[in-house]
């Protein structure tokens, strides 16, 4: 029991683990190490076109908890799909065609959509009231081939940690923040700490909810 009760103590301890990532031309075999990382529903943090984010396996309850818990996200919090492009739309959200034309010519880019969800998206994702979830087609090349290489959406929201003023620009900074609460922190380079803006897609017009990063056009 001793040495059980040890082993356990250790397990907690143990470091994320640190991939330092070219951040134009990314390694195909560091993307594997934290696509496998999020197979096996882990929390995985990687660099976008905005900010650094924090991102799981998108049917993946317990880890869905985890990322709760980490962020102390309330329960109304709108959670986002972050897609490799638009082909994967079409299971999570219902998309009239002058929307699609705007997601088109915005995609990919530092933007978070909110569409209508289709009953494909778990409803734990959902906003409770409104019925709508996020998406996000990330434009960094590390975001890119991880997207590509999972083959399927990711859960993702920013990363920062409850308390601190401003979001880390750097993975060095990450992983003296996050410590042993993630598997892998993936270090492309230097990110900015202004969020992507976000537009409401569910109403007869677009709606600008937070105004980030980036223009529509």
């Amino acid at each position: 029991t001793l040495i059980l009760g040890s082993y356990a103590s250790l397990r907690k301890v143990v470091m994320a683990q640190y991939l330092k990532i070219h951040p134009e031309n990314p390694q195909q075999r560091l993307i594997d190490i934290a696509v496998t990382a999020l197979q096996r529903g882990e929390l995985v943090i990687y660099p976008t076109d905005t900010t650094y984010a924090i991102a799981c396996q998108l049917g993946d309850k317990g880890v869905l908890q985890r990322l709760i818990s980490l962020r102390r996200l309330d329960s109304g919090h709108q959670f986002t799909l972050a897609c490799k492009d638009l082909s994967e739309l079409g299971s999570y959200a219902r998309v009239e065609n002058s929307v699609y034309r705007l997601l088109k010519r915005n995609t990919p880019g530092p933007f978070t959509f909110l569409l209508p969800a289709t009953k494909e998206v778990p409803k734990r994702l959902v906003h409770p009231k409104k019925k709508i979830i996020g998406l996000r087609v990330p434009d960094h090349p590390v975001a890119q081939a991880l997207l590509s290489t999972m083959g399927e959406p990711l859960l993702t929201t920013t990363f920062r940690l409850p308390g601190e003023a401003e979001m880390p620009q750097d993975g060095d900074q990450i992983r003296e923040q996050i410590g042993s609460q993630v598997a892998v922190v993936i270090d492309g380079g230097h990110c900015g700490t202004e969020s992507s803006t976000v537009v409401d897609l569910t109403g007869p017009e677009q709606v600008i909810i937070r105004q980030g990063v980036g223009e529509l056009h």
